[in-house]
């Protein structure tokens, strides 16, 4: 393996000279630099990035801890997290906390203990382990999509008003008993969608039916058992609108198994466009989330902290767009 003594004799200057080429640590003149450029390339030099990071407290790394990497949102949100990265010069470390608490405090732990420079995290149902830990040791990280904490920078969607657009686009239909297939509990996310729906029906007129409400479908089996239960009530809701594409999925499925028909018999709608949604039919008309940006702006929240980590936190909320398209109609 080459070493820096080695391309410092062949570009005739001294190790510290190379030193300071390679880690940008200091102003050398352009004839240098391209003395010293042209015998890495000519030798193969590989920087010890270990070393180099030691010496910079910087790894230029940044750690991603994410639920559910699998789901279409979530897979979004990190292609736009690593694209913006790369753009910067970070490299990425993956990480699925699958929602549990437990895994979510050891992988930050893991992350931090690879020296990653920040964090973002999408944080669980109950993630205070995690947050006090990456409190307590001023580790510069984002939460993103769910926003339990203004402590920490945040980017997420106005998913209030989000709901409110859903619901009074199915109240201008006529439906006056609406269904609400929520997502898991203790999420941010679920609490705020459930306030909004609760909010919008009140603005509109209506009741807030509990029956009407089921919460904790993290999975498209568990949101088709909360449709089928809420379609087998003695008066059922004419319309169901879905916290999440999971969601969206399950209800679409118990939908067909009961041989119902949408929008004729079940008007749906429902949060988080999704690429395959036309191949419903009819198509589905969802809230679109702006993935990219989030992510994005994700990144981008954590470069500024990571330069500036005793700056002022901010919570940054971005508009989600309404799809309208075929699936609500008149109440049967």
């Amino acid at each position: 393996m080459t070493t820096i003594v080695e391309v410092a004799r062949r570009a005739g200057v001294s190790v510290s000279t190379v030193s300071h080429v390679v880690n940008q640590t200091r102003y050398v003149s352009p004839a240098t630099a391209r003395s010293v450029s042209e015998a890495i390339a000519a030798l193969g030099y590989m920087p010890n990035s270990v070393a180099r990071s030691l010496k910079l407290a910087s790894t230029s790394s940044v750690g991603l801890a994410i639920s559910a990497i699998s789901n279409p949102y979530f897979s979004d949100i990190i292609c736009a997290v690593e694209t913006e990265c790369a753009r910067l010069g970070l490299m990425v470390f993956l990480s699925d906390t699958q929602d549990d608490p437990d895994k979510e405090l050891a992988v930050v732990q893991a992350l931090h203990q690879r020296r990653v420079d920040g964090i973002i995290l999408a944080p669980s149902a109950a993630p205070q382990a995690a947050l006090r830990y990456l409190s307590e040791r001023s580790l510069p990280c984002v939460l993103i999509d769910r926003l339990p904490d203004d402590r920490f920078d945040q980017v997420g969607v106005e998913n209030f008003q989000a709901i409110r657009a859903l619901i009074d686009h199915v109240v201008s239909f006529g439906h006056r008993r609406i269904g609400f297939v929520a997502g898991q509990r203790g999420f941010a996310t679920t609490l705020e969608r459930m306030n909004g729906f609760r909010a919008a029906l009140e603005a509109n007129g209506l009741e807030f039916v509990p029956d009407y409400v089921v919460t904790g479908n993290a999975t498209t089996a568990s949101a088709s058992t909360a449709a089928h239960a809420l379609l087998s009530l003695p008066v059922p809701p004419t319309a169901l609108v879905t916290g999440n594409n999971l969601s969206t999925i399950g209800v679409m499925r118990a939908v067909r198994e009961r041989g119902l028909a949408v929008p004729r018999d079940i008007s749906v709608v429902g949060f988080d466009d999704f690429e395959w949604a036309d191949y419903f039919e009819p198509r589905l008309t969802l809230v679109e989330q702006p993935c990219e940006d989030l992510g994005r702006q994700a990144a981008a929240l954590l470069i500024e902290r990571i330069g500036l980590p005793d700056g002022q936190r901010r919570t940054v909320r971005l508009e989600p767009t309404l799809r309208l398209r075929a699936s609500c109609g008149r109440p049967a």
